[in-house]
């Protein structure tokens, strides 16, 4: 079929439109089930949930429409490089989510490079195990663990000695069946200390839902 042209450029690639279509599809497909599917529903989090997929579908536009140019595959390592670098100004970005980040964006690059030298067989089967892998670890294999960041005044809880204490002082103000914290930033002038606690979502998941509305950002 015969290209439209317009001012001497093609106004569509039928061929490449077909194939942009298709890729588009399968991508949209495993991106939904990796970040609704699995993400969603485990971390029941919605504030990542559009950073997931905006930035999967931006790669992905991105990688197939220069797929054709010799430095498709160089192009697709910088991507990588560029987003390695990127850093969340406004709020501590947990490895978790990081980690999803990651997993969406390589979901973009593997549909958006896909060509005629791979069956969509083996490309369905690499999408489905990437999507399989992650729901598996998070059900399965590893519990949810949440993270919060408190400003602690009892700053003589913080001496070694009082550890024990300090976390059933957590645990009884919290209400959070928290398993460990970490001591960050101490400040002796204001009495403070700078505390992450630990906690397992599956057994405070009202609590989870209410800090998916915005408290993670604290």
């Amino acid at each position: 079929m015969d290209n439209a042209q317009f001012f001497g450029f093609n106004l569509i690639n039928y061929d490449n439109f077909i194939n942009l279509f298709f890729k588009l599809i399968v991508n949209f497909i495993f991106t939904f089930a990796l970040t609704y599917g699995v993400y969603f529903r485990v971390r029941q989090n919605r504030s990542y949930l559009f950073t997931l997929f905006i930035s999967n579908f931006i790669v992905f536009f991105v990688c197939v429409l220069l797929v054709d140019l010799s430095l498709s595959l160089g192009f697709a390592f910088g991507i990588f490089a560029i987003f390695s670098i990127l850093r969340f100004r406004t709020t501590t970005v947990p490895i978790k989510e990081m980690t999803y980040l990651f997993i969406s964006l390589s979901l973009a690059i593997i549909n958006s490079l896909y060509n005629s030298q791979i069956g969509i067989i083996e490309l369905i089967f690499a999408n489905m195990v990437i999507v399989a892998t992650a729901y598996t670890l998070e059900k399965a294999w590893v519990k949810n663990e949440n993270v919060k960041y408190l400003i602690y005044e009892k700053i003589e809880m913080v001496k070694p000695d009082n550890h024990h204490y300090l976390l059933e002082d957590l645990k009884k103000r919290t209400g959070l069946n928290i398993h460990r914290f970490e001591i960050g930033k101490i400040d002796f002038l204001k009495d403070t200390a700078e505390l992450r606690i630990y906690y397992y979502s599956d057994d405070n998941k009202h609590f989870v839902r209410e800090a998916s509305n915005g408290d993670d950002d604290d």
